[in-house]
């Protein structure tokens, strides 16, 4: 039996030459100097080769080790070659399986499927940005600590809701990966209760009458660029969600029937939604409609036709007109909407309506999309001119002071 001191001890000669240790287990010693284990066995009436490495990164226990094995196999009928070459083959295809490429596969087939870009990009972040760690680490062998991990970081960073939306996410990334025959379970099940709750934040929103209508002069008199002010001036007239407005596109508007056509893949509940314009509302796009003459977006960015607002643009807006972030969003103008036209006792089902709610209910959901557009019609006027009363109001206040 060969020793430590043998092998390493042992010279280059000119021609290769083997150290025996027994069983059929060798080293052979090139030329060059290095040490290759091979092991010599018989299967199925054949001389055959097998490769261990290299000495001393393998060492003379582990060497001797990989020969039982071999010889375990041999009895059980298998050829150790063979299994070797197997083994070689599934680790390969496991490193080809990872949670990476199978993100890229899943994120492919939602994008097939027709998510709207704004969901697909918000999937993306969350599994190849939040979600990296993992991008790497094959598939099947990804345990549940390991998710945990993923998703304690994102919570202790104070993003709860972000923690339970990733969990969600990764979790339908595994259960692709087990209908495509790459995973046998979804390790984020044993997860639910793991995550602390998310603490709910309401958007602030400003109800008080005489205080929106100062807001609503402000955003007139702001000396900003032309379509971002016409981006806050149509997100709080049409009740419509910003990123509406900011991907708002030209061949979505009809003049001729006063209509705002936002297409299914746009809209967060996939169903599109017509959304009525009222006559300042009409008035504010013919007044920036030439702005986009050479693009297809009706309030792009200021650096560039082709791309649309950026997400903060409004919001910042609102900063500069001395809106802090805890009195007034972009998005709070829905809430304003809501809350004000249900105190003057607007129809709360139209108002649902407007805001692109879906009604829980199948049948109701069904009946109001049918028959609420004429009562649309009239709520979105209605709310254009109560806006314009509250600067009115506003007016008078500032010249009374």
């Amino acid at each position: 039996m060969l020793t430590d001191r043998a092998v390493r001890n042992s010279k280059p000669q000119e021609k290769p030459y083997k150290l025996s240790d027994g069983g059929g287990l060798h080293v052979v010693v090139q030329p060059g100097g290095s040490k290759l284990w091979r092991l010599k066995y018989r299967f199925a009436g054949k001389e055959k080769l097998l490769s261990f490495g290299s000495y001393p990164s393998v060492s003379i226990a582990s060497a001797r080790q990989k020969r039982e094995e071999a010889k375990k196999q041999m009895t059980a009928g298998l050829d150790p070659a063979v299994r070797k070459k197997l083994d070689k083959i599934a680790e390969e295809k496991a490193a080809q399986n990872t949670f990476g490429a199978v993100v890229a596969e899943h994120l492919a087939n939602m994008a097939a499927n027709g998510l709207a870009e704004t969901t697909l990009a918000k999937n993306r972040w969350m599994l190849e940005d939040l979600a990296a760690p993992l991008a790497k680490r094959p598939i099947a062998e990804i345990m549940p600590i390991e998710v945990l991990d993923v998703l304690k970081r994102v919570e202790k960073s104070g993003r709860r809701e972000t923690a339970r939306k990733l969990r969600g996410m990764i979790g339908g990334v595994f259960r692709y990966a087990v209908v495509t025959l790459r995973a046998t379970n979804d390790p984020t099940a044993p997860l639910r209760g793991a995550l602390l709750a998310p603490q709910v934040q309401h958007r602030p929103a400003i109800i008080d009458e005489r205080e929106l209508g100062v807001l609503m002069r402000a955003i007139d008199e702001y000396d900003g660029w032309p379509t971002l002010r016409a981006a806050l001036q149509l997100t709080a007239l049409t009740m419509t969600r910003p990123g509406d407005v900011r991907f708002m596109r030209r061949s979505e508007i009809n003049f001729e029937r006063a209509v705002w056509c936002i297409p299914a893949e746009r809209m967060k509940m996939r169903r599109a939604h017509d959304v009525p314009l009222s006559r300042q509302a009409m008035e504010i796009l013919q007044g920036i409609w030439s702005l986009s003459d050479y693009g297809d977006l009706v309030v792009p960015s200021i650096r560039s036709i082709k791309k649309p607002l950026s997400e903060n643009a409004m919001n910042c807006a609102l900063r500069r007109m001395g809106y802090a972030k805890d009195e007034m969003t972009s998005h709070g103008f829905r809430a304003t909407a809501s809350t004000i036209l249900n105190e003057r006792g607007f129809n709360p089902d139209v108002i649902e309506a407007a805001l692109a709610h879906q009604d829980k209910n199948v049948i109701r959901r069904a009946y109001n999309r049918a028959t609420y557009w004429p009562e649309r019609v009239k709520l979105l006027q209605s709310w254009a001119d109560l806006l314009d009363q509250f600067k009115s109001a506003a007016a008078a206040d500032r010249r009374a002071a």
